[in-house]
């Protein structure tokens, strides 16, 4: 069984979420978390059941499903049993005014039962205010992210190009890879707060695979399975020499994640063209970090890396054709896609421990995705990478 999250950083969170709530919407009475994640981050398990936030009272984690698993799991101080919301509406009596809540994952039939046990007149969004405290991570988080990080290093930089070999389908090293990370110590799953978003490791590719149209909102592709599950990898694409591998993928501990992509050359080299395109692309990753200190604005940077890239080079860069993402990187922690965004329109200074992935990639016809991805630490001299500093393009063979 995994460790505890402890009291104490319970404690400092809800703490965190209070002040927040006060700085941003000072009329606020009460909060309620539905989802898993920030239920986890909130009370350290991951229970059916809701948490409420009353202003000036203590939080109370309401429990469907299991209570017991809750009581075995968390530390946190009030949790009680329920069969329906009607048996926690005595804790906190009718509410005539706005109630805050999850607003971009919440389902309508769930608010609308919710409504019907705790009557009030609105509701507000509190997404933002959680994905603030989220954003900021703690010596307890940045630890588990440093132990994912290190075993995204030893997976995709030390371990991949043993596994690769001629005729394997995409799906095949998809398969061993998920089973060589497991063995490694990686929680089993890279979870995305993106709504709807299926994955189950990332994008896995050889060639043009990693430049297919996919719904993911990220510069790679991947044909995956079948138009029914395009995830995962194709059984029909299989490496031969001369391929370019892409592995993209999440790695965690204990529900935190870090963001790794390695490229490698099987079977032999690349043309020079394509790793000097390459290279560039690392060239852009290291300037981006360098610029990861306390206070530097998310926008800004977008604003200044972008514009040094010239007009020849910003063709098919993060992305390919007319599916390029307007973005170089995003916050991670519980889930891949955190905020804030290397991207314009998020103008508030990034905090020391906050956590990116950075990720300029390029695609090239024929060829498929060059570039890197890896994780970094705000820290007053620059952000920290915690997923290893090989520049990418392994060569195999």
């Amino acid at each position: 069984m995994n460790s505890k999250v402890p009291f104490t950083e319970l404690e400092n969170r809800i703490n965190r979420f209070r002040n927040k709530m006060d700085e941003s919407n000072p009329e606020w009475e009460i909060a309620v978390i539905f989802s898993k994640i920030n239920l986890y981050y909130f009370t350290g398990t991951m229970q059916e059941g809701m948490l409420l936030i009353p202003r000036s009272d203590e939080a109370i984690f309401w429990v469907r499903r299991s209570f017991e698993r809750a009581l075995d799991e968390s530390l946190f101080p009030n949790i009680k049993p329920m069969e329906s919301f009607r048996d926690a509406t005595g804790s906190l009596g009718d509410l005539r005014n706005t109630v805050y809540m999850e607003t971009e994952v919440v389902p309508l039939a769930m608010y609308q039962r919710f409504q019907k046990y705790f009557p009030f007149t609105s509701v507000k969004p509190l997404d933002t205010v959680v994905a603030a405290v989220r954003a900021v991570k703690s010596p307890y988080e940045l630890s588990l992210m440093e132990k994912a990080g290190q075993i995204h290093k030893r997976v995709l930089e030390e371990r991949v190009p043993q596994i690769l070999r001629e005729g394997m389908s995409e799906a095949e090293l998809a398969a061993n890879l998920f089973s060589v990370m497991i063995e490694e110590g990686h929680h089993g799953i890279t979870r995305f707060g993106m709504f709807d978003t299926e994955i189950i490791m990332g994008n896995i590719c050889f060639g043009e695979s990693s430049i297919y149209p996919s719904y993911f909102n990220g510069p790679g592709g991947n044909r995956g399975m079948s138009a029914a599950v395009p995830l995962l990898g194709s059984r029909e694409r299989k490496l031969k020499e001369g391929d370019l591998v892409f592995i993209d993928t999440g790695c965690g501990v204990e529900g935190y994640h870090t963001d790794k992509t390695v490229t490698y050359m099987f079977g032999r080299s690349l043309s020079d063209k394509v790793i000097a395109e390459h290279r560039k692309c690392v060239d852009i990753q290291n300037e981006i970090a360098a610029m990861l200190k306390p206070g530097a604005v998310p926008s800004q940077i977008y604003d200044t890396v972008m514009e040094q890239i010239d007009p020849e080079f910003q063709k098919n860069f993060m992305g390919f054709g007319t599916r390029m993402v307007k973005f170089l990187g995003h916050g991670i922690g519980l889930v891949i896609d955190e905020l804030p965004v290397i991207a314009k329109g998020f103008n508030d200074p990034i905090q020391e421990g906050m956590v990116f992935a950075i990720e300029p990639k390029k695609g090239i016809e024929g060829i498929g995705m060059v570039g890197i991805e890896n994780t970094f630490i705000v820290t007053p001299s620059g952000g920290r990478c915690i997923t290893g500093d090989h520049p990418g393009l392994i060569p195999v063979y």
